[in-house]
C-alpha cells in the first residue's frame, strides 16, 4: 500500500496528513519525527475505520509513503492546526466520494463517543502545569468547533435552543453531513458577501475529522 501524503511546514511545527484519508494527521516539532508519528498512528486510525466497517490497511514503514505536496505553513500551523489546503482538495468531487467522506466523519464521531463513554466516571490525567479540559468541557469544545466548521461551508446552522448534549450533538452532526453534500453539489457559495473564502468540501472533512480524532485520542491517552 502506498499512501499519498502532504506536508505543511511552518517555522515551529510540521503537519503531515493523508490526502485520501481525512483524520489521519499528525503535528510535531520537526518533519522526521512527525512523519514517524504519522506512520505509527496508522494502526490507531485503522481501528477507528474498522469499528465503522470501512476497509483500510495502514502502511508498515516510511517507505510506503509518497510526499505529493509540500505547503508553506503559517501562524496557525505553528499553533498546531492544519491550516493549509492541499491541491487535492480542489479536485472535483462526486456523489460516491461524498458518501465515503460522510462515512469517515461518522467513524470519527463514533470513535469520539466511544472514548467519551470509556472515560465517563474516570479521572483524566492532567497535562503540564495541571492543564487540560475535563470531559464535559472537551465535549462542549468539540461541539462548538463543529458548529464553527459548518459555518465555514456557508451553511447556516439553526440556533439550537435547549435539549440534551446528545440531542445538540445529533443535530450538529446531521447538519455537517447535509452541508457537506450541498457544498459538493455546488449549492453553496465559495465566497462570502465581503470577499471571504469558504472552505472546500474535502478540507471541511479534513479539518473536522482531525479535530474530532485528536480529542478522541487525547481522551484515551489521559484516562487514569
Amino acid at each position: 500500500m502506498s499512501v499519498d501524503i502532504y506536508l505543511e511546514v511552518g517555522k515551529q511545527r510540521t503537519v503531515v496528513g493523508a490526502l485520501a484519508w481525512p483524520g489521519w494527521c499528525r503535528i510535531g516539532r520537526n518533519e522526521q519525527a512527525t512523519v514517524e508519528a504519522f506512520v505509527a498512528y496508522g494502526v490507531r486510525y485503522a481501528r477507528v475505520l474498522q469499528a465503522a466497517n470501512i476497509a483500510f490497511t495502514p502502511p508498515n514503514s516510511l517507505a510506503e509513503l509518497s510526499v505529493v505536496e509540500r505547503l508553506a505553513g503559517n501562524a496557525s500551523t505553528d499553533f498546531g492546526i492544519p491550516e493549509a489546503v492541499p491541491a487535492y482538495d480542489h479536485m472535483p468531487i462526486d456523489a460516491v466520494e461524498v458518501k465515503h467522506l460522510q462515512a469517515l466523519l461518522g467513524a470519527c464521531w463514533q470513535a469520539y463517543d466511544t472514548a467519551e463513554q470509556a472515560a465517563t466516571g474516570k479521572q483524566l490525567r492532567l497535562g503540564p502545569r495541571g492543564g487540560g479540559r475535563d470531559l464535559e468541557k472537551m465535549a462542549g469544545h468539540v461541539l462548538e468547533a463543529e458548529a464553527a466548521y459548518i459555518a465555514r461551508l456557508a451553511w447556516k446552522l439553526p440556533k439550537q435552543v435547549g435539549g440534551s448534549t446528545a440531542e445538540q450533538r445529533s443535530r450538529t452532526r446531521q447538519a455537517a453531513l447535509d452541508a457537506l453534500a450541498a457544498a459538493a453539489r455546488g449549492e453553496l457559495p465559495s465566497h462570502g458577501p465581503r470577499g471571504g473564502t469558504f472552505w472546500l468540501p474535502r478540507y471541511f472533512v479534513r479539518r473536522a475529522a482531525w479535530h474530532i480524532l485528536d480529542h478522541a485520542w487525547e481522551i484515551e491517552d489521559r484516562i487514569v
